[in-house]
């Protein structure tokens, strides 16, 4: 799709939606609810929903609201190769009159062999993506194949103005270094065989990569998500750390070319070292950049810490969060969510404004008890963020995807059915139902099919129903 039908798509959802809007005074009308989201009054209350495709009830889903599944873990791809498991985050590179190509994460380690392709792959190590064709007008998938491989920990990325889809690894991992400290995370993650550096950014093109190359300049960190700013070509990322982690930009020196090279920069809030604890909802802070002088190395030095390119940000004066994860890029904001922020480490949702160069807090989850771990996010056609739950703690019941807006706050749309049990080629659901989280959501051009991956045991949904009398 071209960058700019993707805006006015975004756009013209917004105005539709009736003044949905996500502005800055807007989102002082709400405070965060203490109780589990409830459903929205124009969706209705969720009910257990047979999926089209298994004929399990694995979702509950407002009335009239139907899926698929597919592309499960297992499953024999187009290619030939096996469908990974782990499908984290994911996002629509192109649509054309329906058929709709998603990138979908794997967020895999160990060092036995890729997913795809050993020569096509960066290292023997198990992480990548898959490409997937989903036609809209027969409802059913169309091809299927790995895009990329031989990486570690594809957690989650960002679509591009240009079609394109950046995977980030979740894992700084230099083998010639491992030896400083770094046996522990070697036999942990299995990758005690990886030949190549890791905790890169990788450009996948639909169609695959056959020879693939990170983009160093990007930075060797715990990359989470990326969004790009479509005015500037600014890459805005996230970085799933703790105790203290950055959210970065990196500028390139030519806009859509990323690999040609650019700066990095750490975000500093005015007057605020972290921000991690409880904090003021609303209220407005001036943020600046610091440069992070060496990109590419992802440890202090002298270790294989995985701290190089935070350390180098908190020294320069940036703010440390904690555990940041989703992000998304709309209207000149950036909305990202820290998974462990807040009072209570249940999740923080913030708004960037990049135009203004003002950053605050618009939700904190108040307890594990509720809503909580905010991870993978996207702008719904309608004006609504879209926010995967990855809950920490103890799990009793299926996690949610929940909208936020400024007018109706948080609200219920899915849920995983948490009284699922069953077995469904070889993988136990009963699992999935009280423990997986979500990812990956997205939604098609025309803004009638919302896509999402089930982390556990790992498969892609399609979701479509009677948008236009919701928020969604």
């Amino acid at each position: 799709m071209r960058p700019e039908n993707r805006r006015s798509f975004l756009k013209h959802g917004l105005v539709a939606a009736g003044g949905l809007g996500l502005g800055l005074a807007a989102w002082s009308r709400f405070a965060p609810q203490s109780t589990a989201p409830e459903f929205h009054h124009a969706l209705g209350p969720l009910r257990p929903v047979q999926d089209q495709t298994s004929g399990l009830p694995i979702l509950s889903l407002p009335k009239g609201f139907r899926y698929h599944s597919f592309a499960w873990a297992g499953d024999t791809l187009g290619d030939g190769y096996r469908s990974p498991g782990a499908c984290d985050g994911m996002g629509v590179v192109s649509d054309d009159n329906g058929i709709v190509t998603l990138i979908r994460n794997h967020e895999l380690r160990g060092s036995t062999g890729p997913i795809g392709d050993p020569l096509k792959a960066w290292d023997i190590t198990g992480g990548g993506t898959t490409t997937l064709k989903f036609d809209t007008a027969t409802e059913r998938l169309l091809d299927s194949r790995v895009s990329l491989s031989g990486t570690v920990n594809n957690c989650a990325g960002g679509v591009t103005p240009w079609g394109t889809w950046l995977s980030c690894e979740e894992g700084p991992l230099t083998p010639e270094l491992m030896h400083h400290g770094g046996e522990l995370r070697q036999k942990f993650w299995h990758v005690e065989n990886a030949t190549k550096p890791h905790g890169y950014v990788f450009e996948v093109h639909p169609e695959g990569e056959s020879n693939p190359q990170p983009i160093i300049p990007m930075g060797q960190f715990y990359h989470e998500a990326a969004a790009v700013d479509p005015k500037s070509g600014a890459v805005y990322m996230t970085e799933d750390r703790s105790p203290h982690a950055g959210l970065y930009r990196y500028v390139p020196k030519t806009p859509g070319k990323l690999q040609a090279g650019g700066k990095l920069q750490m975000l500093k809030a005015e007057g605020h070292k972290e921000l991690i604890g409880s904090m003021p909802l609303n209220k407005p802070m001036v943020v600046a950049w610091v440069n992070i002088p060496e990109p590419g190395q992802g440890h202090t030095p002298g270790t294989h810490d995985g701290a190089g390119v935070v350390a180098q940000g908190l020294a320069a004066g940036g703010t440390a969060f904690v555990s940041l994860e989703g992000c998304v890029c709309f209207d000149d904001s950036i909305y990202f969510t820290s998974k462990a922020g807040g009072g209570a480490g249940a999740g923080q949702v913030f708004r960037l404004d990049i135009v203004q160069n003002t950053l605050e807090l618009i939700f904190e989850a108040s307890g594990h008890d509720s809503f909580s771990g905010p991870d993978n996010i996207i702008v719904s056609p309608r004006g609504s963020l879209m926010i995967c739950e990855d809950r920490l703690g103890i799990m009793k019941k299926g996690q949610h995807i929940v909208g936020l807006n400024a007018n109706d706050g948080l609200f219920t749309f899915c849920q995983v059915n948490s009284k699922l049990q069953a077995d469904y080629r070889g993988h136990d659901l009963a699992n999935t139902a009280v423990s997986s989280e979500w990812a990956g959501v997205c939604f098609s051009t025309d803004g009638q099919w919302m896509f999402a991956n089930l982390y556990n045991p790992g498969m892609t949904l399609a979701i479509t129903g009677p948008w236009l009398k919701g928020p969604v």
